[in-house]
């Protein structure tokens, strides 16, 4: 574990929370069968008001996962399955003129809830696509000069097949940067899958599901998480990383200040979720993959050379100088 020089006081006790949080990921994993990792980074992202973008071929259950954090949190759950004739305004809502009082009504469009399913937002055109970008970032939407205020908490998870499958429309990068976390579901091992099988025989175990949270303790957590300890030496540590994306030779688009501001939220949930009341080296290391490489443009010369981003990432992580106890940085 890597160490602060001015590490706090570990007495902190959070126990009730933590207890609260491991109910979550059991009930969870229920349904989601091997898939702690992405569980606990969707709780990482909800805790922190982020939004996730989940990628992977057909089947290996990005809208299940959705699905079943809506219903164990109790958040108010949207799904809104993206195609090429879905409108904007089915999503932002709009103005209907009423005959009875001859005026016209804002109708809410799906974003109006806690936790909204994007499901296979690609398939979408670019101009319906876009009309999440308000919502994601302030948390409003904007109807006709009308401003309306979102529920709180709110979350986007949005669910993509890879570019390369036909009918699609790749994301551009001012959608792609106000997701915090871009992650992979992956196929299950046999064992696994064969666990899938046997509880899905009679009956979907989405539905034997328990709600073992609520909003308003969601965002009594979100609360006490925007209080976690985060280190002076910590922004730096940030900002080199996120920085030497900007300069690597191999890349023509490195991560936004946006993704600096998201990692440090990030790293304060993370830490919440792993019994913590102080961020650690050790928790923005472990977020910086996810949360920076579908933020990046690489050149054609790494593409040539097969280089990802993601060893692009890990070569930078290497290379960047971690804040020990007794540092003087």
């Amino acid at each position: 574990m890597l160490l602060l020089q001015n590490q706090p006081d570990t007495t902190f006790d959070n126990s009730n929370e933590h207890a609260k949080l491991e109910t979550i990921i059991s009930e969870i994993e229920k349904v989601i069968v091997g898939k702690r990792h992405e569980i606990i980074l969707l709780l990482t992202a909800m805790f922190s008001g982020a939004h996730v973008l989940i990628e992977d071929v057909p089947g290996t259950g990005k809208t299940s996962l959705a699905q079943t954090i809506a219903k164990v949190t109790g958040l108010n759950f949207k799904r809104a399955q993206f195609t090429p004739d879905i409108m904007a305004s089915d999503i932002t809502g709009f103005n209907i003129y009423n005959r009875k009082i001859e005026q016209f009504e804002f109708r809410e469009g799906l974003v109006m809830c806690n936790l909204l399913l994007a499901d296979e937002i690609n398939r979408a055109s670019p101009k319906t696509q876009s009309a999440l970008l308000e919502a994601m970032e302030e948390g409003n939407v904007t109807v006709d000069g009308v401003t309306y205020n979102i529920p709180e908490p709110f979350m986007v998870i949005a669910t993509q097949n890879p570019s390369g499958y036909v009918g699609t429309y790749p994301l551009p990068e001012a959608q792609l940067d106000r997701f915090a976390l871009k992650i992979k579901m992956g196929y299950p091992s046999e064992a696994e899958e064969m666990n899938i099988m046997r509880t899905r025989l009679n009956l979907n175990p989405i539905n034997t599901l328990n709600t073992v949270t609520n909003i308003e303790e969601i965002k009594a957590a979100k609360s006490h998480i925007s209080a976690i300890h985060f280190d002076e030496v910590l922004y730096k540590y940030i900002i080199e990383l996120i920085s030497a994306t900007r300069k690597h030779p191999m890349l023509t688009l490195g991560a936004s200040p946006r993704a600096s501001v998201a990692l440090m939220h990030m790293s304060q949930a993370y830490a919440f979720i792993r019994g913590r009341n102080y961020v650690l080296p050790d928790d923005i290391a472990a977020l910086f993959h996810v949360s920076v490489a579908h933020r990046l443009i690489l050149k054609q010369e790494a593409r040539l050379s097969n280089v990802s981003a993601d060893d692009i990432l890990t070569d930078i992580i290497r290379k960047t100088a971690v804040p020990y106890k007794g540092s003087t940085n």
